[in-house]
């Protein structure tokens, strides 16, 4: 049964809620030991109940499961919101997350050890440099700077893995050379995910309901939109090639031609000298 006017509109907007809430309580559920090591982290830092030991400990057990659980279903809800900017509305949304953080698990676990181990040294080296070196605080900057970039190809690590069929080499090598070929796009992401992550906690409830699968949403769109530009410069240039080639090929007819008739003007020209050297009425 389909609606239409203010009806349909209506029914839209619940569809559309229903899908993105089930999607993000399905990327919570699989990150749970994560989620959960990081609220208690949160209160801890807010009702300064915890000390410095046991800090250090919630920051083992971040790092220890974000690779094995964060990161798989993150590449699993990109799967889902591919699926939607692409216009696949459609799709089941529990089969497809599942399938995507099935499918992704390797590659996701992977990069997510990778990354994990690479905010880890950065993160010290930005503490040292910046809070006990304060002669080096440019190299603290430095390194600060290249943990954003490192944050933001994140972004794109998971839309490659989701929408190419690539080695994890490539997909490591082509999600970091993305982000600093593409940066106003990519840092427009990150812009629009640091106003979500605002706007979560003046309303916690929304991280529940959607701000992760809002994220992912935006993303995606924005790494869809730089894949079809390099798409189209891709085909033009292709395109042009190919224009030149037969440019060239037509030249070569031409010349071809040209070499054709001056052989057949040589062709004449000896068929007259024979005739007249054999022709008996010329004495």
């Amino acid at each position: 049964m389909e609606f239409k006017g203010a009806m349909g509109g209506l029914y839209r907007i619940t569809e559309w809620i229903s899908r993105i809430a089930f999607s993000n309580i399905l990327w919570a559920l699989c990150s749970i030991p994560f989620l959960f090591a990081g609220i208690m982290k949160i209160i801890m830092l807010g009702s300064e109940a915890g000390g410095p030991d046991e800090q250090i400990v919630l920051n083992w057990i971040l790092g220890v499961f974000a690779p094995f659980t964060v990161f798989p279903a993150t590449s699993a809800l990109f799967t889902v919101v591919r699926k939607w900017v692409m216009g696949n509305t459609d799709v089941s949304t529990f089969r497809t997350f599942f399938q995507g953080y099935k499918e992704n698990y390797f590659k996701s676990m992977i990069g997510g050890l990778i990354y994990t181990l690479l905010f880890v040294v950065m993160y010290v080296d930005v503490t040292v440099y910046m809070t006990q070196m304060p002669n080096f605080k440019i190299v603290g900057i430095l390194m600060l700077v290249l943990m954003i970039i490192l944050f933001v190809s994140m972004f794109n690590f998971f839309s490659i893995v989701v929408h190419y069929q690539m080695t994890f080499k490539e997909v490591m090598t082509n999600s970091i050379l993305l982000t600093i070929a593409r940066p106003i796009r990519v840092f427009s992401t990150l812009i629009g995910a640091g106003v979500l992550l605002y706007i979560g906690l003046r309303y916690p409830v929304l991280y529940v309901i959607c701000i992760p699968t809002l994220i992912a949403m935006l993303a995606f769109f924005n790494f869809f939109a730089t894949y079809n530009k390099l798409q189209l410069q891709v085909e033009k240039k292709k395109l042009a090639e190919e224009q030149a080639a037969l440019e060239a090929a037509g030249q070569d007819d031409d010349y071809d031609d040209d070499d054709d008739d001056e052989e057949e003007e040589e062709k004449k020209k000896v068929n007259l000298d024979k005739q007249a050297d054999t022709d008996p009425k010329r004495i």
